[in-house]
């Protein structure tokens, strides 16, 4: 079958490798559909190896080549002995952390996101969604209700980042929420966050293009550039009594949008980092303490959740599609996915790749 597989920083190719075969008794293999690429996929690609293995990963033994994509979802072709809960022929998303399920401290009490041992599929796993079909655990295959489409399928992954950054936060219905960065974590956390009740929104990123799209996207949105703006200013002149903002939500992964959802929040509000930071960040500690506010970090998602956000994109409360501008083909996934979503004056937010195509 063909995949495309990451060699090295700026080598990613088309191959032929093995089509999955022969199930374990705990294992599933589905036909892929729909594969986003993802921030993390970028970095990869830009800079890796960074999540993919060097050497073989301690639980899955994978170490590159590595087969891409972890935003995905598909069709189950074949199960194991023990699989009860699909069946071929079901549509599924995929759930694409692995990791031991005992005799690990987190696993055992149902925080399997936090396991020291984690893997993910399309990172540090024999299979990811940039290929025709994928190996996989029963936990990481998911049924889907019948009104979420193929497409929407292979969202439930980045918007389910998106959720549980609105849970640590604490969103709650009236909240008035900044969030660094347009990207489409950025974007997603602002859509769950007006399905968690919020009633103002800000949205801080350089990118006039991508502020542009927020507006178009999200009603009643405030956008502010930093290049031109306070974005502290700007959220206290639109908050009651110019506090500032109850909610910071960062997902840049950028020491100023940091330091600017600090500035910006309310004392006592709350501050969520949800980008990945390359470095240290110094903050102003303080005015941390002088201000008494929480700082959460927000790593992933409980796998629980995916029923939830399923329904809350199915529902349209969450309309986790409209961050999706273009489709492409797995052949065309690097000069009009990657080398596209790397472009800093860029038109797109999330690029999808059709594996019927």
């Amino acid at each position: 079958m063909q995949a495309l597989r990451f060699h090295a920083a700026k080598d990613l190719r088309i191959e032929d490798v093995p089509l999955p075969s022969d199930p374990a008794p705990d294992q599933v293999i589905i036909e892929n559909r729909f594969c986003g690429i993802c921030g993390t996929d970028l970095h990869e690609y830009a800079y890796g190896p960074i999540f993919i293995p060097k050497e073989p990963h301690p639980f899955t033994k994978a170490s590159g080549p590595q087969v891409l994509g972890h935003e995905f979802g598909g069709i189950v072709k074949a199960v194991g002995s023990d699989v009860r809960h699909v069946k071929p022929g079901d549509r599924v998303s995929v759930q694409p952390l692995i990791m031991p399920r005992v005799g690990d401290y987190y696993a055992e009490r149902g925080l399997f996101h936090l396991s020291s041992q984690l893997a993910l599929a399309g990172l540090s796993w024999n299979s990811g969604g940039m290929a025709e079909a994928a190996l996989l655990y029963d936990y990481n295959v998911q049924p889907i209700p019948d009104d979420l489409s193929d497409e929407e399928a292979a969202l439930i992954e980045p918007t389910a980042v998106a959720v549980y950054a609105c849970d640590r936060a604490g969103v709650t219905a009236g909240a008035s929420v900044l969030v660094t960065g347009a990207g489409p974590i950025g974007m997603l956390t602002l859509m769950a966050a007006r399905a968690a009740g919020a009633t103002q929104l800000f949205v801080s990123d350089v990118n006039d293009t991508r502020l542009d799209m927020a507006r178009q996207t999200i009603p009643d949105l405030i956008t502010i550039n930093p290049k031109g703006q306070s974005v502290g200013d700007v959220v206290r002149a639109h908050t009651e009594g110019g506090v500032g903002c109850d909610v910071a939500i960062e997902c840049v992964g950028n020491e100023h949008a940091l330091k600017a959802c600090a500035d910006a929040v309310r004392k006592q509000g709350v501050v969520v980092q949800t980008g990945l930071h390359p470095g240290e960040n110094p903050l102003n500690w303080f005015d941390v303490t002088f201000k008494d506010i929480d700082i959460r970090g927000s790593w992933a998602y409980p796998t629980h959740c995916w029923p939830r956000v399923a329904r809350l994109i199915a529902s349209g409360q969450i309309p986790a599609k409209k961050i999706v501008t273009k489709f492409i083909s797995l052949s065309e996934a690097v000069a009009e996915g990657f080398d596209q979503l790397l472009d800093p004056a860029g038109r797109h937010l999330k690029i999808m790749i059709d594996l019927s195509r």
